[in-house]
């Protein structure tokens, strides 16, 4: 796949000026790459946060790492991306994501996870679509991939406070609208679905 995405991420900048390099977990059919990308962009670092650093990102990638504090900005010129710790939101303990303030826009990772062929950017609901997605996700080979942790929908109303216009999905479409309101419905929906103290990590 490498290859493939790099050859993509071409036509739009040339991969050699790539500074930064950011996820919100290391999963190994995500990351696999990483030291691909950065040998390719030589002054890139990969971005994640003190979990990430001490149990995934420094090891794989020899040190070459960018190691936030929860809350801590990163500027990229004209985009500043504040960065949020968020264990097990959407589920691994390392996760954490990006909120970028210039345009309000968060990076949700897994958050609102959407199935099927969808369009780019929608103004309709992605609530119920990933409502959808998660039934079908529990019923699967692999069940509580997003466990309901007790601190889980604070994270959540942490979120939604952003009050973000956009919100970055990515798996499905992106929403534009608002975003708060779509955050404080997906904990709503998190706390029923997956909810309840038989559940709590």
């Amino acid at each position: 796949m490498y290859p493939l995405v790099r050859d993509a991420v071409a036509t739009i900048i040339d991969p050699a000026l790539i500074r930064w390099i950011g996820f919100s977990h290391f999963e190994a059919d995500e990351c696999g790459s990483l030291n691909e990308w950065l040998a390719l962009a030589p002054r890139a670092e990969a971005v994640c946060g003190v979990i990430g650093a001490l149990v995934n990102i420094n090891d794989y990638t020899g040190g070459r790492t960018r190691v936030l504090d929860t809350g801590e900005l990163l500027a990229t010129g004209r985009r500043r991306f504040r960065f949020l710790e968020t264990p097990q939101a959407p589920h691994a303990w390392d996760a954490s994501l990006l909120f970028e303030e210039s345009g309000a826009t968060l990076f949700c990772s897994d958050l609102f996870l959407q199935s099927g062929d969808l369009c780019p950017l929608t103004v309709e609901d992605v609530v119920e679509p990933a409502r959808q997605s998660l039934l079908a996700y529990e019923a699967g080979p692999l069940p509580h991939a997003y466990p309901y942790a007790a601190w889980t929908d604070d994270t959540m109303q942490m979120l939604a406070g952003l009050r973000p216009k956009h919100l970055a999905i990515m798996h499905g479409s992106s929403y534009s609208g608002d975003g708060e309101r779509a955050l404080r419905e997906l904990a709503a929906m998190y706390a029923a679905t997956l909810g309840g103290a038989e559940k709590m990590v």
